[in-house]
């Protein structure tokens, strides 16, 4: 149950299954209003509960990774561009206006006249220079930074082939103004800005008082000392517990903000955080036990969320550790799954077997090249490897990030590959910090449980992230055809020329499974009828400002 490090949770948890046990009652029933005075925080009015699953990384924009961070920084920072709550096409953010040059490749941002940050200072265009300089700095090593390489010379500056940041793409010719020169046109450029923090405006000055301006999580993003420019300001962190935003009265449409805070709950443990919705703790879980899910379709149906979600969930490979490092062995792991039997009898959420890597339909693109053969053709590659019927093959140690339903999933799968294979897997999990470090920094993984959750709406999300080097290519894969292909993609001349070029990419995945894709997502989660303004998109992203708690 691991509640070890919650003591707090774990007396809620007691509670929630006693109260549970004795009456039938709705979930969310002990939040009977929006105004509600909590003691610790002292917020009332307007107060939006939300489980966010796992304790954050950190709260800089540039160096972040995760799903759980990207939701506070929604609420903390607003882009030049932000996103419409109905579809997340973009709309104006910090920038009121922008034009983009007939060839495709200069965009003119126009900040507006009142675009504050937190503290009530000016935000001008050259802090935008000064913060992308800090988020392609060598020295940073954002995993992101490859989000800014579409500009002139970001590239050659991240890997230290230019050191002159002037001869980059970014210019200010005055405070409200904001140039941006590209290499090649890049039709997706303002859905990135406007869903992703990687594109971001940091306090530089503010972290220069706290330590190097290239140096990761320290004490600038303290409630104290924290400057930002979104529509809520933080005003509390309790680690492993919650995060506690409340109104920015400096934000430039402060006007139109209906909730007065926001408090982001903690918790990798889900049957806890499913206790805390049924009690009205929160207004809305991360996600459900699967287990639940048919409990909620039963009884309670207007709080149960099942919606299309652009992600795809995988295991990634570390191809530099056997047996790993033969493409047959990854191949025949890959073809050795059932996935029908585990979404519809594990994951239970309505989940859509993946059979390759990116998710379909995204901008009109599907992938032809899917995973083929079965159970036959993996028994013969496995033999091929030197691995009849598993027999000699090493055990494959499998990390997952702490969570019910990720050890649920890998149960399952640890005893297909048993089963089917004679391939013998064993589990390990860890917090979501430490499991970023073991992904990320050292590479301390042999087959690792992953997500990819689309940054914007276009099929070059799903493919940019394998090539060689890349910030978040933690498969060590390479393929030197693969990237070429990837090059070719950026300057093709239209959206048909570039998709064809992705059926390529997606194909080569497939023949070498540097990833093994399992299942495309849906977003099952728990959430009150109270909750006004929150609309299904496809990635998740819900803008704050539109949000209200029906009284």
């Amino acid at each position: 149950m691991m509640f070890g490090r919650h003591p707090w949770l774990f007396a809620l948890a007691i509670c929630s299954t006693l109260t549970f046990g004795c009456s039938k009652r709705h979930p969310t029933a002990g939040v009977s209003d929006a105004v509600r005075t909590d003691p610790k925080s002292g917020l009332a009015g307007q107060v939006f509960r939300v489980g966010n699953g796992a304790e954050p990384q950190d709260l800089d924009p540039q160096t972040i990774t995760g799903v759980p961070e990207h939701k506070i920084w929604m609420a903390l920072f607003e882009g030049l561009l932000s996103e419409d709550p109905k579809d997340n096409h973009p709309v104006p953010g910090v920038a009121e206006s922008w034009e983009i040059s007939p060839d495709g490749k200069i965009y003119t941002f126009h900040l507006r006249a009142n675009a504050r940050w937190s503290n009530g200072d000016r935000i001008t265009a050259a802090q935008y220079v000064d913060s992308y300089q800090r988020m392609l700095s060598p020295a940073l090593a954002a995993e992101y930074s490859y989000l800014l390489w579409f500009v002139v010379g970001a590239e050659d500056y991240t890997s230290g082939k230019l050191t002159d940041f002037t001869q980059v793409g970014f210019k200010a010719p005055d405070p409200r103004t904001l140039q941006v020169t590209l290499k090649e046109p890049t039709p997706y450029l303002t859905k990135i800005i406007a869903s992703h923090y990687a594109w971001s405006i940091v306090p530089v000055d503010v972290i220069k008082k706290f330590g190097k301006l290239d140096q990761r999580r320290t004490a600038w993003t303290r409630p104290a000392n924290f400057v930002g420019n979104g529509p809520f300001l933080l005003k509390e962190w309790l680690p492993q517990q919650k995060i506690t935003v409340v109104r920015n009265p400096h934000y430039w449409d402060a006007a139109n903000v209906k909730l007065d805070g926001i408090e982001f709950f903690a918790s990798e443990n889900i049957a806890t955080e499913e206790a805390m919705f049924r009690t009205g703790q929160v207004h809305k879980t991360n996600e459900l036990p699967n287990a639940k899910i048919d409990t909620y379709r039963r009884e309670y149906p207007d709080s149960l969320r099942i919606e299309p979600y652009a992600g795809v969930y995988f295991y990634r490979c570390n191809v530099t550790r056997p047996p790993l490092t033969d493409k047959r062995v990854r191949r025949a792991l890959a073809l050795a799954l059932d996935r029908e039997s585990l979404v519809k009898n594990v994951v239970r959420g309505g989940q859509q077997p993946a059979y390759a890597v990116s998710y379909p339909g995204t901008a009109g693109y599907a992938p032809r090249a899917k995973l083929e053969g079965g159970l036959a053709e993996a028994k013969k590659l496995l033999a091929e490897a030197g691995f009849p019927d598993g027999k000699g093959c090493p055990p494959i140690e499998l990390l997952y990030n702490t969570s019910e339903n990720h050890r649920a999933i890998a149960e399952a799968i640890q005893q297909m590959w048993r089963k089917n294979l004679g391939v013998e897997i064993t589990l390990r999990n860890e917090e979501w910090k430490v499991y970023l470090d073991s992904q990320h920094a050292s590479h301390n993984y042999t087959l690792q449980r992953a997500g990819w959750i689309a940054d914007y709406v276009d099929p070059h999300v799903f493919l940019e992230i394998w090539t060689t080097g890349g910030g978040n290519n933690d498969t060590l894969w390479s393929n030197a055809e693969y990237d070429r292909l990837f090059q070719t993609a950026l300057k093709a001349k239209n959206d048909e020329e570039r998709y064809e070029i992705y059926q390529k990419m997606d194909a080569i995945l497939v023949d070498e499974c540097p990833v093994i894709p399992i299942y495309y997502y849906n977003r099952v989660y728990a959430m009150s009828p109270k909750v006004k303004g929150h609309y299904p998109t496809l990635l998740d992203n819900h803008p704050y400002k539109y949000i209200s708690i029906e009284n």
